[in-house]
């Protein structure tokens, strides 16, 4: 990466596809140099690819979040960023009655231990100013039918407030984002009658868009964004107004 020493750079988990994707194009936009993680090695080198096109700082990293070492020697060799978005995850539905203790295990260790390994190594070479930026969801106020996801980004915000405890005084600024329903490809896969359920239980009866997301990422990720600490930032049309039920 042939970035000038004055530019800052951000790493982006699950940066290949979907709300990833909207981040890796807005911190582009705003002056970053980026690094793509992901494990979709195709969909992360061609996003890589038309970044560089445009006059793009942005190169590729492939990162499998269930190799908990690989995760340590990978961030070794890598620059040291300015941000780190933890936005990869793993999502299923499963009735409550039909989760086992191995649906727990596969969600945790991805959507948590690998989150909190990666931030502890970042953390351990970012100088102050740095920001860590946590993909939670909304539905950690409680949903139906994933309760294990659930769990997991419940423990993604518990985890945030207190990083940002811990990394406060090292100069770190950590919050997290949560998004409510967001139009990404999954949603687009599902029948016209789950599309219908889902949209009318959104007050502003329409679906997040990724840029959304990332907006709220850039505010968070910006140098002049200071004096915020382990906060949650809702990012659901003003669904969370109305309590946690339903998805």
């Amino acid at each position: 990466m042939s970035a000038p020493l004055e530019q800052p750079l951000a790493l982006i988990t699950g940066g290949a596809r979907g709300i990833g994707r909207a981040i890796v194009e807005r911190l582009c936009e705003d002056g970053f140099a980026t690094i793509i993680l992901d494990r979709e090695q195709e969909a992360g080198t061609a996003l890589a690819g038309e970044l560089s096109d445009q006059g793009h700082n942005a190169r590729f990293e492939p990162i499998d979040l269930a190799d908990h070492d690989g995760i340590r020697e990978l961030v070794a060799r890598l620059p040291t960023p300015t941000v780190l978005v933890n936005n990869a995850g793993v999502f299923d539905n499963k009735p409550f009655f039909e989760l086992e203790g191995g649906d727990f295990t596969r969600m945790m260790n991805i959507n948590v231990t690998a989150l909190f390994l990666l931030s502890q190594a970042v953390a351990r070479r970012m100088r102050p100013g740095g920001r860590i930026i946590n993909i939670a969801s909304r539905v950690f106020l409680g949903a139906r039918n994933h309760a294990h996801y659930v769990a997991s980004k419940a423990a993604v915000v518990g985890l945030t407030r207190a990083m940002a405890m811990e990394l406060l005084p090292s100069g770190i600024m950590v919050n997290a984002v949560a998004p409510g329903a967001v139009a990404t490809e999954m949603v687009a896969t599902q029948s016209d009658e789950a599309r219908a359920a889902l949209l009318a239980l959104q007050p502003t009866g329409k679906l997040a868009a990724p840029a959304d997301i990332a907006n709220a990422v850039a505010f968070l990720a910006s140098p002049r964004t200071d004096f915020i600490y382990g906060q949650v930032l809702m990012v659901d049309g003003g669904k969370s107004l109305g309590g946690g039920l339903g998805l």
